[in-house]
């Protein structure tokens, strides 16, 4: 049996980690790199990185500044931020990332997975879910960091990547971003119903009890950014992961996928 993944996100601008909230305030947090070797120390899971800037301004990925982040990782290391085409996707994973994370390029191209799943496996491509709910309580589906509303319904859109060939999903709802007051668990009951691949629970952690609630409501896994890098009440930086003790008395009462 695998143990449940707990696994913190790291947002990138430019050469620097970033926090923000409802995907927008973003503040300046510290060197990535050396929130890496932390990460190293305490004995990770995985570790998610996403460049907040390439898909909204269409910027390459800084594949040297990447290779330097990963050189340093004892763990496996998933990357999303502007990959639009198998190219791009190739120099990622040969920079040593093991999962590449798509989001906006798939409402262009669904077949764009199928292209690097067939390569890659397709434990290799994680879609990120992006919602928001809209005034009548609708899932409605976002681009592009949040800053474009998809047309598209959520059931056909999760419905294609799954056909397409995704691994995981990493699902988000971005009002619970950064808020730290749990996640959206009824959106990860919804989506995790919905398919057959692992999801992965991100936005809203605020203390170690959310993980089991999100792993109650069908999750696989665990993500979360703010829960990792702040602490206190006036959330000062300090880097912090649970002991591998903690996480083992933190799912005793859940099924280990």
């Amino acid at each position: 049996m695998i143990q449940t993944r707990v696994i913190p996100v790291l947002l990138l601008k430019k050469q620097g980690l970033y926090k923000g909230i409802r995907f927008k305030k973003h503040k300046y947090v510290g060197d990535p790199i050396n929130a890496v070797k932390i990460f190293n120390d305490k004995e990770i899971d995985e570790l998610v990185i996403l460049d907040i800037e390439s898909s909204k301004t269409h910027n390459k990925s800084n594949y040297s500044f990447l290779k330097d982040i990963v050189s340093e990782a004892f763990m496996p290391v998933a990357y999303g931020g502007g990959i639009g085409s198998l190219d791009a996707a190739v120099n990622i994973f040969s920079i040593g990332i093991e999962k590449i994370i798509m989001n906006s390029a798939v409402f262009k191209d669904y077949n764009l997975i199928s292209e690097i799943a067939k390569i890659y496996g397709s434990q290799s491509v994680v879609v990120s879910v992006d919602v928001r709910q809209n005034l009548f309580g609708k899932y409605v589906l976002y681009s592009y960091s949040g800053s474009k509303k998809e047309k598209i319904s959520l059931q056909e859109h999760i419905m294609k990547v799954e056909q397409a060939g995704a691994g995981e999903l990493l699902i988000n709802n971005i009002d619970h971003d950064g808020k730290m007051n749990g996640y959206d668990l009824n959106l990860i009951k919804l989506l995790s119903q919905m398919v057959s691949i692992p999801v992965i629970a991100g936005c809203g952690a605020g203390q170690f009890s959310d993980f089991k609630n999100a792993i109650n409501a069908g999750a696989t896994a665990v993500a979360a950014g703010s829960l990792f890098v702040f602490h206190g009440p006036h959330r000062a930086v300090l880097i912090s992961y649970p002991k591998p003790g903690e996480i083992k008395i933190l799912f005793g009462g859940v099924k280990d996928v």
